[in-house]
């Protein structure tokens, strides 16, 4: 993975009247704050493309669908800089991706169904913290089967 960036295997328990899913425990690696927790969605196919937060680290469950997520590395003093990472989560790879403050990111939906995921910020939404780019700002291969 990029330098500072989790990817933390969660509990799922199986309950006859339905399931529990963990997101976040405050002792948990990669828990730095909480500012605040939203839902997102992405319909299949789709790309949402490059987005970078400045101060904020996200902490990012899906429990339900399944989500690619592609990080780039251009920090300039990090041990992983020009590096891009790709990695997939769902209920089947229950995980939380923790993803830390100046790492670039776009994700995809791979699902048919509701790709829905929950980002467990430690700072309240601020459009002014935020870097965004076009897709083709990093080159990577969005084919659905790669």
């Amino acid at each position: 993975m990029l330098d500072g960036v989790l990817l933390t295997p969660l509990r799922r328990i199986s309950l006859d009247a339905g399931d529990v899913l963990h997101g976040i425990k405050s002792s948990d690696p990669g828990y730095v704050a909480f500012g605040e927790a939203y839902f997102s969605t992405i319909h299949y196919g789709v790309i949402k493309p490059w987005k970078r937060h400045n101060r904020m680290t996200l902490n990012l469950v899906v429990p339900s669908g399944s989500i690619r997520f592609v990080l780039y590395d251009d920090r300039p003093n990090s041990s992983t800089q020009g590096k891009i990472e790709s990695t997939i989560v769902s209920p089947e790879n229950y995980q939380r991706l923790t993803v830390p403050p100046r790492i670039w990111m776009a994700f995809q939906g791979l699902s048919q169904e509701l790709n829905l995921l929950l980002n467990l910020a430690d700072l309240e939404h601020d459009p002014e913290e935020i870097d965004r780019a076009e897709l083709n700002f990093v080159p990577f291969d969005w084919t659905l089967n790669s």
